[in-house]
């Protein structure tokens, strides 16, 4: 922690504050986990000791609840899981994910005393817990909680009151963060990091937080690397400043930031994107046609209610009914709503995923390229989110031969990620990879269009290949024989989803 201190932030409590000058992308600190959990939902398909998305997983032979890559990872998670394991087995079956990482908390604060090392700053149970100003119903599922929790401790532990249970129950929803996998494509679970805990909001943030998994490649267990998270610059910040994240998207107007912020975490957000508005403007902005405030307000309306159908048709799997919805609702706001209008936002990024799923890449590429061009008026220039969309759409315009404008925007997101993610995720990793393989491809296009089109095609296409006398044959998604010799756009395809 000899980069960042704690301090007095006034009206906000405790901070954390710049112990030195910060470069933009430097790791500010990283930070274990103090105990965390797989969603309940995502049990059987994600590791529970690095959680990383794996097939096959093994189960762990006494619960037949906690699963594993291998061995290994089942070995480097022992000391979290054995008493859980015992619990479970106790109670007959898992409960929920936030009585699991309560008990994991507990087990955890008995065994270290409530600090887990000489960099954590204070111990768990210091940390902000809201309780007193839980709303009715969720003061009810909090009950609910704990008295599930009783059921759920192992005898012969040590007890605790209903009050401090459900302290750690408000500490947990105040201050958990939720977990993605290795990729960082989809959240898998939530975890407790204390020191994370103590940097406040602001809306428009000087850092970012990104959870590295680690290296897990070793034979050993003793030689794993942890899962942990990565505070990180995002400019640079002078000694002295008070360092920020953002707990919610910055893609919402200030006064939504504000009712989210309230809701979930009781404070009042004056941060200087909220007070002033600011590109509030734009994100309900009309086109630049200048049409009625009555037409703006109009087709405003449409969408709200067209993104809420085509929300219960992407649940119900029926993607032809979510273009149908998709491109009546694009219709309808062209020439009236700005591209960097909210909700054409959000049907453009809709419908170039969807496209994309259905394999038609020059029209969700089109989609995409719209899209990201909002993004970039609205979000910070080294946004995780903006950096992620930016990939994406990349993607899909590789996928659609668009292979110009693929590596452009691959190389553009790289940049952005090098910030946030740093070179050795694996998101970043893959990246490297797409970045190579597109430079390879751009030179074979500038040489030689027809041959590059071979290639694309032998890659897009589940059929062998004959090309300049190499064979080329697509198994599943993995091209083998490519005259790159890499990634082919085909393996790629769910980096558009």
């Amino acid at each position: 922690m000899e980069r960042a201190e704690l301090f007095d932030a006034g009206s906000k409590g405790r901070g954390l504050r710049a112990a030195k000058e910060l470069n933009t992308g430097e790791v500010i600190f990283s930070e274990p986990s103090f105990a965390a959990v797989v969603f309940d939902s995502l049990a059987t398909q994600v590791c529970h000791s690095c959680f990383r998305h794996k097939a096959n997983l093994h189960r762990c032979a006494q619960c037949k609840f906690a699963h594993y890559c291998d061995r290994t990872c089942q070995t480097a998670c022992w000391n979290e899981h054995k008493q859980e394991c015992g619990a479970i087995k106790k109670l007959g079956s898992a409960p929920s994910e936030n009585i699991r990482l309560a008990a994991r908390v507990l087990w955890r604060m008995h065994k270290d005393t409530g600090i887990a090392s000489d960099s954590q700053l204070i111990s768990v149970d210091q940390l902000q817990e809201h309780v007193a100003d839980l709303a009715a119903e969720d003061f009810k599922q909090l009950r609910a909680d704990v008295h599930k929790f009783l059921q759920y401790w192992s005898y012969g532990t040590r007890q605790h009151s209903v009050d401090y249970i459900s302290h750690i129950f408000g500490i947990i929803k105040c201050n958990g963060f939720t977990l993605s996998d290795q990729r960082g494509l989809q959240a898998v679970g939530v975890g407790l990091f204390p020191n994370l805990c103590l940097v406040n909001h602001d809306c428009w943030p000087n850092c970012t937080v990104i959870l590295n998994h680690g290296n897990q490649s070793a034979v050993s267990s003793a030689l794993h690397s942890q899962r942990r998270i990565e505070l990180r610059a995002l400019g640079k910040i002078p000694e002295g400043e008070e360092l920020t994240v953002s707990y919610v998207d910055f893609l919402n107007l200030s006064a939504d930031r504000q009712k989210k912020l309230k809701e979930r975490f009781h404070f009042d957000c004056t941060c200087e994107h909220c007070s002033k508005h600011i590109e509030d403007d734009l994100m309900t902005a009309g086109a630049d046609s200048k049409p009625s405030a009555d037409k703006v307000k109009e087709v405003t309306v449409f969408s709200k209610e067209s993104l809420e159908k085509i929300e219960k048709s992407r649940v119900e799997g029926d993607y032809n009914e979510v273009l149908k919805l998709c491109y009546e609702c694009l219709q309808k706001q062209e020439n009236v709503l700005a591209d960097t209008n909210l909700y054409k936002l959000q049907v453009l990024s809709i419908a170039s995923e969807v496209l994309s799923y259905q394999r038609s890449f020059a029209k969700a590429a089109d989609y995409a390229h719209r899209m990201v061009e909002g993004y970039r008026k609205l979000y910070h220039p080294n946004n995780a989110q903006l950096g992620m969309a930016i990939m994406r759409a990349g993607v899909t315009h590789w996928h659609a031969g668009q292979i110009e404008e693929g590596h452009s925007l691959i190389c553009q997101a790289y940049r952005i990620l090098m910030v946030t993610h740093g070179s050795n995720h694996a998101i970043t990793k893959d990246l490297e990879g797409m970045r190579t393989q597109t430079e390879l491809e751009l030179k074979m296009f500038k040489q030689n269009k027809a041959a590059y089109q071979t290639m694309r095609d032998a890659a897009l296409n589940p059929e062998k290949h004959l090309f300049m006398g190499v064979c080329i044959e697509v198994k599943g998604r993995t091209l083998t024989g490519s005259i790159a010799s890499g990634i082919s756009p085909s393996s790629l395809l769910p980096f558009c989803l």
